[in-house]
């Protein structure tokens, strides 16, 4: 804010991944807002004047945060993560360069990747979806099975970096207008309590969260699988939708991701539980409630 105020700036541009995004978000908010902190932001639609004009520019393919209207803080007084959500956060303008990602080492390519096909799960599975936000989840989910795993093996593929820049900015599109759901609710108390990265965190979480939900959320994971390539119209919604959590984790495997979260302790887990459910209920559109006991259950299957 002293810098943008001491250069009499006109405008923002955030230049990385997520975490640079939302602080950028933040910061806009705090200029045009400067008697509102940022925890009087926390929730949704509490950044009452809009922001200075704001551009995106993304290093990474997964967080999406280029055109959504959320920015997510670490409280480091409390190690807790929350999601400030306004109309006003949406960049006026991103700009998706894949020759930006090259660079990016295979395990953060990879996680990245495992971020945005969560976004497109979520919202598509969750009972907010519209059109718009299913197709592209649909989009997304095909672009990713299609690419990642080449973004991940070959970093110098242009055309798989490409593709995975759309996938993250489509995938983000859909969660930005059907929400997301318990991935994201335990995923962020990981990120807070121990630092675990967002991207890696989903990606371990995901396929537990999709079992625990399949048979609730069975024919519109079923419809993803088709959209996804990996199965074909007449086959049963059982089937198809076992296949594609299959699929998620033949993904995390072949590209290395754990399957445990190492950090994670036992006697954090009520906590983490709690923080969790607090987050997602009532807002969170999830396809199955689940309750204090199950979430316990759920997280101490991550341990390592």
């Amino acid at each position: 804010m002293r810098v943008y105020r001491e250069h009499l700036c006109d405008g923002i541009i955030a230049f990385g991944g997520g975490s640079p995004m939302d602080c950028a978000k933040v910061i806009g908010a705090r200029i045009s807002n400067p008697y509102l902190s940022v925890r009087r932001m926390k929730g949704l639609f509490r950044v009452v004047l809009p922001i200075p004009p704001f551009f995106c520019v993304p290093t990474t393919a997964g967080t999406g945060s280029e055109t959504t209207v959320t920015a997510v803080i670490t409280d480091a007084a409390t190690h807790e993560k929350f999601a400030i959500n306004d109309l006003k956060l949406i960049p006026k303008i991103a700009v998706l360069d894949p020759e930006l990602t090259v660079g990016l080492p295979p395990h953060i390519t990879c996680t990245t990747g495992m971020d945005a096909l969560t976004h497109a799960v979520e919202a598509y599975i969750g009972l907010n979806g519209t059109a718009f936000s299913d197709e592209n989840a649909e989009r997304a989910t095909r672009l990713i099975f299609d690419n990642l795993e080449e973004a991940y093996r070959n970093g110098s593929n242009l055309q798989a970096r490409h593709a995975m820049a759309l996938a993250s900015y489509r995938a983000g599109a859909a969660f930005t207008r059907a929400y997301v759901g318990y991935v994201h609710a335990i995923a962020h108390n990981m990120g807070g309590l121990y630092g675990v990265p967002h991207g890696l965190a989903n990606a371990v979480i995901l396929p537990h969260v999709l079992r625990f939900c399949r048979a609730a959320a069975e024919r519109k994971l079923a419809s993803l699988a088709i959209a996804g390539g990996i199965g074909e119209p007449g086959e049963s919604d059982e089937a198809l939708s076992t296949r594609f959590i299959e699929r998620v984790e033949q993904m995390n495997a072949r590209m290395g991701i754990p399957t445990r979260i190492a950090e994670l302790r036992a006697t954090d887990i009520p906590l983490i539980a709690g923080r969790a459910l607090a987050e997602a209920h009532p807002d969170y559109p999830v396809p199955r409630i689940m309750t204090r006991t199950e979430c316990e259950a759920l997280i101490a299957e991550l341990l390592p």
